[in-house]
C-alpha cells in the first residue's frame, strides 16, 4: 500500500488531474462564459509547463532513466487529454440522454500509444465512433483539437467510425501501424474494446506477411536515407540505423505476427531470450534518455544528435574525461555500443521471423547460395551456414573463426542463430586460441580475401569474435572521434578501408584510383598492406600518438598472425607513417624540391612508397562520403611520381631539369609560336613556376599572358574538371596585399580556396592560380557563378569595394564548427625548404580565415610565395611559404615571434577589426 501511495504521490507531483478538474469546475461556476475558455487554456498550459519542468528535474537527478522520463511524458499528456475531454463533453456539449451514435472513444496511437514520449513529441490521437459521425461527435472532436493546439502541442489526429477504421487499416500500412500501438485514453471503453478485437481478427490475421514485408522495405529505405550505417558520427537517434525506430519496427513485427501486447511477451513466444530482452530494454532505456535530454536542451522535437548536442548530453549524463578519451567521445562510444545492440537484436529477431513465415523449403528472406564442397562439420540451413549442435563452438572455439572463413570462401550468409551462438561463446576465445596457428591462418584468410572481406569482417565484428580474437581491435569498437572530419567510428572506418582495398585490387575503382589500381599489381606482399590497413588506427583513444602506439601493436601482433620479421617491420613502418604522405601532399609545396627530397629520404624504398600510397588512398576515402576528390588524387599522384623519380635516380636533381625542359617543349608545340616569341614568353616565368603547375594550367596561363592587352589586371576563371574545382587565374601588377584581397573576394563570392599557387614573373607581374570550391566541396560551373567570382575579385583588387565591412557582415556557413574547441597554433619551420620559411597554421575553420591570415602576413611584411589549404572537418591547416621583402628566409627570432603572434591573433579572429580598417 505504501508503494502504491508513493507512486500516486510521485505522479501527482507531475500533474494532479483531480485538483485541476476542480479548478475548471470553479472557473465554469464563477466566471463569465466569454472568459472561461481563456482561463482554462491558461490553467492547462501552466500544468503542461509545470509537468515538463518536474519531469526534466527528475531526469537531471537520474540522467539515464529514459523509460521513466518517456512514460512520465505520456502520463502528463494523458491527464491533459482527459481533462479536456471531460470539460468538452461535460460543460460545452453535454448530452443528457445520448443515443447509440453519440459515443466516442479517445485512443492514443503511435509512440504515444506505447506510453513513450519525449518532451516535444507529437501527440497522436484517434477518435473512434461506433457509426458514422454525428454533429455532436464532430463538435467534440473539433473542440478538443482546438484546446490541444492552443496548448502548443503538435497533434496528429484521425476521426473515423469502427467500419472505416477496419477498412482503412487493411488498405494503409501507416494506419495499421498506428492502430497496432493503440491504447485507450478516455471516453467510451466499449468502443475501444470492439475496435481492438476487430483489428486483430479482421486486419492482423489476414495481413501478417504483407505487414512484415512492407515494414522491412520501409526500414531499408529509412536506413538508406539516413546513411545506411549505425556508425555515422551525427546519428539520428530516432530514424537512424540502430536507433529507436529500429526497436519499434522489431516490436511492431513481433506484436503483429504473434499478437503480443508488450515487449516482455516477446520472450514468452521465443523471439528473444531473457538475457537478450534485458539488453533490448537497456539499449531502449539509454536511447530514450538521450532523446529526452535532446528535447529538453533544444526546446523542440530534435532527434539528430549533432556535435553541439553531443557535448551537452554527455555532460548531463555525467560522462567524464579519461586518458585518451574525452567525455563526449566516451558518451558516443556508449551510444554506438547500444546502437550495435539494437542491430544484433534485429538480426536475431529476423532469424525467428524467417523461420515463422518461410514456406516449406524456402526462406522468407533472400539469400545468395553456392553449394560448398566441404563444410568441416557445419551444415547448410536454406543456404546459410548453421551449426549442427548448440555446443559446436564451445567444443572447439577455433570454429568461430572457421565459420567466417567458410562464409567468405563460398559466398554464404551465416545463420543468425549461429551468429547468436558465436556472440554467446566468444568468451571461449582466450590466449590459447589467439596463439593457435590454425586460428590465425583462418583470420588472415578472411582479412586478405580477394572476394568481399568487408562484409565478412563486419559480421565478425557484430558477433564480437573480431574483438575477442584481436583484443586491440576491441578497444576501438564503437569509438568515435569528436570532430567533423571523421564520419564513422574507428572500427567501421577500418573495415570500410579494408573493403576499399579489396575493391581497388579487383579493379572495381580503376576510374577513381587508376594509379592505386596499377600499383596493386606491383606490390610484393598483399598481406602487409591489408594488415597495415587493419592496424593504422588501432591505437586511437589511448592517450598518445596513435601512429607510434599502433606501430608497437603491429610489432607484437604481426608475428602472431604469421607475418615474417621483414613483413612485420614494414607493417609497423606503414602504421607509424600512415599520415606522412597525405600530410606532405596537402600541407607542403610539391614544387619545392626539398619537400620531395625529404619525403623520399623518409620513405627510402619504392616498395614502401607504393604501399604507403595505397594505404593513404583507402584511409582518406574511408573517412566518409565527399572526403575523397580529384584534387587530393592529383596531389598524391604528383607526390608519388616525384618521389619515385628521386628514389629511382638516387636523389639527384637531374629529373627536375628534365621535367622543366619537357614542359617547355610541350607548351611550345601547343602554342605554335615562333622560337623567338616562345623564348621571350618562357623567360618571363621562373623555374619554380614550371615545376609547380601542370601542363594544362601552364598552357592556359600562357594563352592568358599572350592575349593580355597590357592592362594592370586580367582575370581568367573556368571549371577545372581534373581537380573537381574552379580554376581562377589572376594576372596583375604585383604589390603587397594582393593575395589577401583576392582571398577575401573569393570568400565574398561564396568560394573556398583549396589550393593557391603564387608566382611573380621576372618582369614584376603576379601570376596566381587558385583552385576554388563552394562550401560543400563542389566546383562553380555555371557561367553566372564564374562571372560573379571574376567581378568580385576585380573589384577587390582595384579596391572598389569596402571588403572588410562586407566580410564582417557575411553570414557564417560553419556554425557546426562552433561546437569544437580548437586552440590555434603556429609552427615555423626553416628546415623544410632551402629557399623559404614555412609557416603552418592550425585553427578552427571559419569564413574568411585565409583572408585574415594573409592580412596578418601582409602586416608582418612577409612576401608570400605559395599557400596550401587543407581542411579536416572543423579544423583548417593552412601552410604558407614566405620570404622577407628581399627574398631571403626569415630567421630573426624577434621577427618570427612577431609573425607568430599576428598569425595566432588572426587564427582566433582577434584581428578582425584591424582587417576591416585596413581593407
Amino acid at each position: 500500500m505504501k508503494n502504491a501511495k508513493q507512486a500516486m504521490s510521485a505522479r501527482r507531483a507531475i500533474i494532479d488531474r483531480r485538483r485541476l478538474a476542480d479548478m475548471i469546475t470553479a472557473i465554469i461556476a464563477s466566471e463569465e462564459t466569454d472568459k472561461q475558455r481563456g482561463l482554462i487554456v491558461a490553467l492547462l498550459s501552466q500544468a503542461v509547463h509545470d509537468g515538463r519542468t518536474e519531469i526534466a528535474r527528475r531526469l537531471n537527478e537520474a540522467p539515464s532513466a529514459g523509460h521513466q522520463a518517456a512514460a512520465e511524458q505520456a502520463f502528463l499528456i494523458d491527464q491533459i487529454v482527459r481533462l479536456i475531454f471531460d470539460h468538452v463533453t461535460g460543460n460545452l456539449y453535454q448530452v443528457a440522454n445520448p443515443s447509440a451514435s453519440e459515443r466516442i472513444s479517445v485512443l492514443a496511437v503511435g509512440g504515444y500509444g506505447r506510453g513513450e514520449m519525449a518532451p516535444h513529441s507529437d501527440v497522436d490521437i484517434a477518435f473512434i465512433t461506433p457509426y458514422k459521425r454525428t454533429p455532436w461527435t464532430e463538435q467534440v472532436v473539433e473542440a478538443m483539437l482546438y484546446f490541444l493546439w492552443d496548448l502548443g502541442l503538435k497533434v496528429g489526429q484521425s476521426s473515423r467510425s469502427l467500419d472505416e477504421t477496419v477498412k482503412l487499416a487493411i488498405e494503409d500500412i501507416t494506419i495499421r501501424t498506428a492502430l497496432l500501438e493503440s491504447r485507450f485514453v478516455w471516453g467510451d471503453k466499449e468502443i475501444y474494446d470492439e475496435a481492438a478485437a476487430r483489428f486483430w481478427n479482421e486486419v492482423a490475421k489476414r495481413t501478417a506477411a504483407d505487414f512484415v514485408s512492407k515494414k522491412m522495405a520501409e526500414r531499408d529505405e529509412r536506413h538508406k536515407k539516413m546513411g545506411d550505417s549505425r556508425y555515422v558520427v551525427e546519428p539520428n537517434i530516432k530514424e537512424g540505423k540502430g536507433g529507436l525506430r529500429d526497436l519499434h519496427t522489431l516490436y511492431w513485427i513481433g506484436k503483429y505476427v504473434h499478437q503480443v501486447r508488450s515487449a516482455a511477451a516477446l520472450v514468452d513466444v521465443g523471439l528473444l531470450s531473457k538475457k537478450e530482452y534485458r539488453r533490448f530494454r537497456k539499449a531502449e532505456n539509454f536511447l530514450w534518455a538521450v532523446r529526452c535530454h535532446m528535447h529538453d536542451i533544444t526546446g523542440r522535437a530534435e532527434d539528430r544528435l549533432t556535435f553541439d548536442l553531443q557535448r551537452e548530453v554527455a555532460e548531463r549524463m555525467q560522462f567524464a574525461d579519461r586518458p585518451g578519451q574525452s567525455a563526449v567521445e566516451r558518451f558516443m562510444q556508449y551510444y554506438f555500443l547500444n546502437a550495435k545492440t539494437v542491430g544484433d537484436l534485429t538480426g536475431l529477431f529476423l532469424a525467428h521471423l524467417d523461420e515463422t513465415l518461410a514456406k516449406s523449403g524456402r526462406r522468407f528472406l533472400p539469400s545468395m547460395v553456392r553449394r560448398p564442397r566441404k563444410l568441416n562439420g557445419f551444415k547448410l540451413d536454406r543456404g546459410r551456414l548453421a551449426l549442427p549442435s548448440d555446443d559446436f563452438f564451445a567444443e572447439d572455439p577455433v570454429r568461430m573463426l572457421e565459420i567466417f572463413q567458410l562464409a567468405d570462401r563460398y559466398g554464404l550468409e551465416i545463420h543468425p542463430m549461429a551468429m547468436r551462438a558465436a556472440q554467446r561463446d566468444s568468451k571461449h576465445i582466450d590466449r590459447k586460441i589467439r596463439l593457435d596457428e590454425r586460428a590465425n591462418s583462418l583470420f588472415m584468410d578472411v582479412l586478405t580475401s580477394t572476394r568481399d572481406p568487408e562484409t565478412v569482417l563486419r559480421w565478425m565484428n557484430e558477433s564480437t569474435v573480431f574483438g575477442r580474437f584481436i583484443p586491440d581491435f576491441r578497444r576501438v569498437v564503437a569509438q568515435m572521434q569528436f570532430d567533423m572530419y571523421h564520419h564513422y567510428t574507428v572500427d567501421e572506418h577500418t573495415i570500410r578501408a579494408i573493403g576499399l582495398l579489396a575493391e581497388i585490387e579487383q579493379g572495381d575503382l580503376a576510374g577513381d584510383h587508376p594509379l592505386s589500381t596499377a600499383i596493386m599489381r606491383q606490390i610484393a606482399s598483399r598481406r602487409v598492406l591489408f594488415m597495415a590497413t587493419l592496424l593504422h588506427d588501432i591505437a586511437k583513444g589511448r592517450g598518445g600518438d596513435h601512429s607510434i602506439l599502433g606501430a608497437e601493436v603491429a610489432l607484437k601482433l604481426c608475428p602472431r598472425v604469421g607475418l615474417t620479421a621483414a613483413e612485420t617491420e614494414t607493417v609497423a613502418w606503414l602504421v607509424r607513417n600512415h599520415l606522412l604522405m597525405s600530410s606532405t601532399a596537402f600541407k607542403r609545396d610539391l614544387a619545392d624540391f626539398k619537400t620531395i627530397l625529404d619525403f623520399a629520404h623518409h620513405v627510402k624504398s619504392p616498395e614502401r612508397l607504393r604501399l604507403l600510397l595505397v594505404l593513404t588512398v583507402v584511409d582518406i576515402r574511408a573517412v566518409g562520403p565527399g572526403i575523397w576528390n580529384s584534387w587530393k588524387r592529383q596531389l598524391l599522384s604528383d607526390l608519388f611520381e616525384s618521389a619515385e623519380e628521386v628514389l629511382r635516380l638516387g636523389h639527384k636533381q637531374r629529373g627536375r631539369e628534365e621535367r622543366i625542359a619537357a614542359k617547355k617543349r610541350n607548351l611550345e608545340e601547343a602554342l605554335e609560336l615562333k622560337p623567338a616569341a616562345f623564348a621571350k614568353l618562357a623567360k618571363r616565368l621562373p623555374d619554380s613556376y614550371w615545376i609547380a603547375e601542370s601542363p594544362d594550367i601552364i598552357e592556359r596561363n600562357a594563352r592568358l599572358l599572350l592575349n593580355d592587352g597590357g592592362g594592370d589586371l586580367t582575370i581568367d576563371a573556368c571549371y577545372y574538371a581534373e581537380r573537381g574545382a574552379t580554376l581562377i587565374t589572376v594576372y596583375a601588377a604585383d604589390h603587397p596585399g594582393l593575395f589577401y584581397r583576392i582571398a577575401g573576394a573569393i570568400h565574398l563570392a561564396g568560394g573556398n580556396i583549396i589550393d593557391a599557387r603564387i608566382h611573380t614573373s621576372r618582369d614584376g607581374m603576379a601570376l596566381d592560380n587558385f583552385l576554388v570550391q563552394d562550401p560543400k566541396g563542389r566546383p562553380f560551373r555555371e557561367a553566372g557563378q564564374i562571372e560573379r567570382l571574376r567581378t568580385t575579385i576585380e573589384d577587390a583588387v582595384a579596391n572598389r569595394n569596402k571588403m572588410g565591412i562586407k566580410l564582417e557582415s557575411k553570414p557564417s556557413s560553419l556554425l557546426r564548427a562552433e561546437a569544437f574547441r580548437i586552440e590555434p597554433s603556429v609552427y615555423i619551420d626553416n628546415q623544410a625548404s632551402n629557399r623559404f620559411t614555412v609557416l603552418e597554421v592550425n585553427a578552427r575553420d571559419r569564413p574568411a580565415l585565409l583572408n585574415n591570415l594573409a592580412q596578418a602576413l601582409f602586416q608582418s611584411k612577409a612576401t608570400l610565395h605559395s599557400a596550401h589549404i587543407a581542411t579536416y572537418g572543423e579544423r583548417a591547416v593552412d601552410t604558407f611559404y614566405v620570404t622577407d621583402l628581399f627574398g631571403g628566409k626569415i630567421e630573426n627570432k624577434n621577427r618570427l615571434n612577431a609573425i607568430e603572434k599576428r598569425l595566432l591573433e588572426a587564427a582566433s579572429g582577434r584581428n578582425r577589426d584591424e582587417v576591416k580598417s585596413v581593407a
